[in-house]
This record gives structure tokens, sequence and C-alpha cells, in this order.
């Protein structure tokens, strides 16, 4: 579904992605690590195309998306979540949804409706349907940038820390809602410090270290390889 060859970024003299390699299968679940700063956000800003790469290609579905603008990358399928949630906060919820949905993938109003109504539901926001996005508390925010991205009904959707400020309680419910998105045919990569959320909901796991990919395998390799190991810890 997504090739991305020998990416590189530069802002100034700092690499912040060098040369980095990867392919993700339909239907993945794909992770990323790293310590702070490594270049993880980066990297799905150049998927997403918020920043555009120095060097190297990106092919979604055979498309060439390498320095399409945002809002094209959108519309080819490709949704993602930030670190910050970033709704309109003047708008409800079920506005906030539906706006995704309609501008999103272009589709009608009452088409929009519908889809809306189940992701309410995976996301635990049916309650709040009519509050205003400004007024809801960080966790459920959190939960409104998963259903956003999710409006649109991605063919990728780009998870950037979406359980960060879970509670031990709220970690089973995560991995239920991304065992969910991907029986709706939605291929994921996810960055995520919560290592239970990370390894329970993930196939295999890319590791990425002041902007190379250091290691790449199954989560139970990964957390044994030395060069992981030293990343996180130091020698």
């Amino acid at each position: 579904m997504l090739s991305v060859n020998g990416v590189t970024k530069r802002f100034g003299g700092l690499v912040a992605l060098d040369k980095i390699t990867f392919d993700v299968k339909k239907g993945e679940v794909l992770g990323l690590m790293g310590p702070n700063g490594a270049g993880k956000t980066t990297l799905l800003n150049v998927i997403a195309g918020e920043h555009a790469p120095d060097e190297g290609t990106i092919l979604f579905k055979g498309h060439d998306i390498t320095r399409l603008p945002p809002h094209k990358i959108c519309h080819l399928g490709i949704a993602r979540t930030y670190q910050i949630p970033q709704p309109f906060v003047s708008l409800t919820v079920r506005e906030n949804l539906l706006g995704s949905t309609v501008f999103s993938r272009r589709m009608k109003m009452s088409e929009g409706a519908a889809l809306d109504d189940q992701i309410f539901g995976l996301t635990g926001l049916t309650e709040k349907k009519e509050t205003l996005a400004g007024s809801l508390p960080i966790l459920s925010l959190k939960r409104l940038e998963l259903a956003r991205a999710l409006a649109g009904r991605p063919d990728l959707l780009l998870l950037d820390e979406i359980a960060a400020g879970s509670t031990e309680a709220d970690i089973p419910r995560m991995l239920a809602a991304i065992k969910e998105i991907r029986n709706m045919g939605i291929t994921i990569i996810i960055i995520e410090h919560i290592m239970k959320v990370l390894m329970g909901a993930v196939d295999r796991v890319i590791v990425i270290d002041k902007g190379v990919k250091i290691a790449e395998g199954k989560p139970s390799a990964i957390m044994c390889d030395n060069k992981v190991i030293e990343a996180y810890f130091g020698a």
C-alpha cells in the first residue's frame, strides 16, 4: 500500500530523516519507535504532505505522492492525527466529524451522517455529539482527533501518540479500538510511547534514531535488539 524509498528531510543543517526506506502492506499495523527527537513525527509529516522530502520518493497504492499537497493526499485516502489535537473548537463534536467526512472524501451530507454514527461508538463520543469541541477535556479531545481522522474513511491512518495521557484502564479500550479500525480494512502506522499499546497492537516495528532506521522486525525481536536498547538507554 505504501512504499517509502530513500526519504531524506533536512531542516537547515539538521538531517531529520536520513534515507529512510520501508514498505507497508495493506491491512498491516506498523509501529514506529524511537527516542524523542528521532524523526518519527517528521516521517508522518512527510508521508502526509506537510513537508516535502529533499530526497527519495513515496508511493501510495502505486501513485507517486512525494510532492503532493496535504489536501490531495487526504483525498487519495491518507488521514492522520496530531500529538496536540486540532479540532474546530467552535463546532460541536458531530459537526467536526461531519466536516471531515464530507470534505476528506467529498461525500454527501446524508452519507456522512450515517458513517459518523459508527465512529461515535468506536471512539466513545456518542454522549458528546452536541458538545462544543473547545469544552472537551484532553482525553476526549484525543478521541475526537481519532474520530475526525476516521470520518474521512481513509485507507491508511497515521496515528501520532493517540494514547498519550491514557490511564492503565484506558489501554484495553485503545487496543480494542485499533483492532476494530483494522477490521474496517484500514491500514495503520502508529507512533506510540506507551509500550503496552504499541506492542499489543502492531505486526511489525521500525525503530528510528537520529533520523536513521536502526532496526525493523517483530515486536518481540525489537525489544531485545542491542541497537534499540542503546538508543533508549545508552551504551
